[in-house]
């Protein structure tokens, strides 16, 4: 390219979004800060635009925006702030942006990831709902439209990198025999089954290896994350449920790896820091430093594995059923997790409820197939509606 490219960065404001915005400033001369959208921490989008100077950014609704505008017109910036989901698709399709970072987390994602993709993007993907929710419809967007798809999910984006180059070019992955997506097992790998009926949401957002919001923690400690990685590897590795193997791994330094028919087995290793796989998507097919030190053997001296337990982690278990069903399942077994979650960090339900939610409403509601965006959004609600039935019959 003749000027540096320039990136939107959805969820600027979360974990994945700062580590983006770290690299990209390592690398002015390569990256310019197009966008940058915020939920509810509007004071440090405000510093994020004044330091990185985007055209746009954009927030939640028009009271905040104003609140935003005001600021940024005092300090002399240009910036115009936008709000909503209009705003947001306008960020990811607009025609000067070259590459879009979806970070949002959860089904609020979706929309504008999708929207970048019809546009024919660089989208570098960390919002695994949108793929969770509308698997084929969004796939079948990508080759229509010619968008470059990355994965940022260490474990995705370790199996990009260990796949055959030809399928980076769009040709089939020839010779795999399994995918096998590593997890931490996260902060309750090994706490006793009983004592998880009383732990507290701080408990569950203190992640031993890896520095991720709230909603993620939880689904790490669930290990309900690993299962919607099952479901996106699915479709972005075009493998079955059976095809994909998760496996514990407390250090988190091998972030996944690939079985091939020969008997070859590759891994890709690091530190677990997200700008590694940030840095590859973002220079791909080319590297650049990410900031990220040399990872160490000596110091991490062993590596382990081990099978998940499906007793500790139901979620797991009910993830791969979602993913065997196919059709609408995804989508309600997320939306009835972000339910859960939701109220789990409120302490309105014990940890383990999380599951007991997801369960009864995948049981309670047919699974039926996905012919628009339109049927994801209504099985998406009615997933929402039955949870929140749960929560008011059990006086949550």
């Amino acid at each position: 390219m003749s000027h540096p490219q320039r990136i939107t960065v959805l969820g600027a404001t979360g974990s994945i979004g700062l580590s983006t915005l770290d690299v990209i400033a390592r690398h002015p001369e390569r990256y310019q800060v197009f966008a940058l959208s915020g939920f509810s921490r509007l004071g440090e989008l405000e510093q994020l635009c004044l330091k990185h100077r985007p055209q746009f950014a954009v927030v939640a609704d028009a009271d905040a925006a104003r609140v935003l505008q005001g600021g940024l017109q005092a300090a002399g910036l240009a910036t115009r702030v936008l709000w909503g989901e209009a705003g947001l698709c306008e960020i990811s399709a607009h025609p000067d942006v070259d590459a879009v970072m979806a970070a949002i987390v959860g089904a609020a994602g979706l929309q504008p990831t999708l929207a970048a993709v019809e546009a024919g993007k660089k989208v570098l993907l960390a919002n695994k709902e949108a793929l969770v929710m509308s698997g084929a419809l969004f796939m079948q967007a990508v080759r229509k439209s010619g968008a470059v798809l990355l994965p940022i999910d260490s474990e995705h984006n370790a199996i990009f990198q260990c796949l055959p180059g030809d399928y980076a070019r769009g040709l089939p992955a020839v010779g795999v025999r399994r995918i096998l997506l590593t997890a931490s097992g996260g902060p309750f790998r090994e706490t006793p089954l009983a004592d998880l009926e009383h732990v507290s949401p701080e408990q569950a957002c203190a992640h031993p290896n890896w520095s991720m919001g709230r909603k993620i923690s939880v689904d790490s400690a669930s290990m309900m994350n690993k299962g919607l990685e099952l479901i996106e590897a699915c479709w972005l590795f075009d493998a079955r449920p059976a095809q994909v193997e998760v496996v514990i791994h407390p250090q988190s330094v091998i972030h996944s790896l690939v079985d091939y028919v020969d008997g070859s087995v590759l891994a890709q290793m690091g530190n677990p820091d997200m700008r590694t796989p940030i840095a590859h998507a973002l220079a791909w097919p080319q590297r650049i430093d990410s900031g990220v030190p040399p990872l160490d053997l000596f110091a991490v001296a062993r590596l382990d594995f081990q099978r998940p337990d499906e007793q500790r982690f139901p979620c797991l278990r009910l993830a791969r059923q979602a993913a065997e069903a196919g059709g609408t399942a995804p989508a309600m077994l997320n939306a009835a997790n972000e339910v859960a979650v939701a109220a789990f960090l409120e302490r309105r339900i014990r940890f383990p409820e999380i599951a007991g939610i997801i369960d009864e409403v995948l049981n309670l509601e047919a699974t039926v197939p996905v012919g628009s965006l339109e049927s994801v959004l209504q099985a998406d609600a009615r997933a929402r509606s039955l949870a929140g039935e749960w929560l008011n019959r059990h006086g949550r």
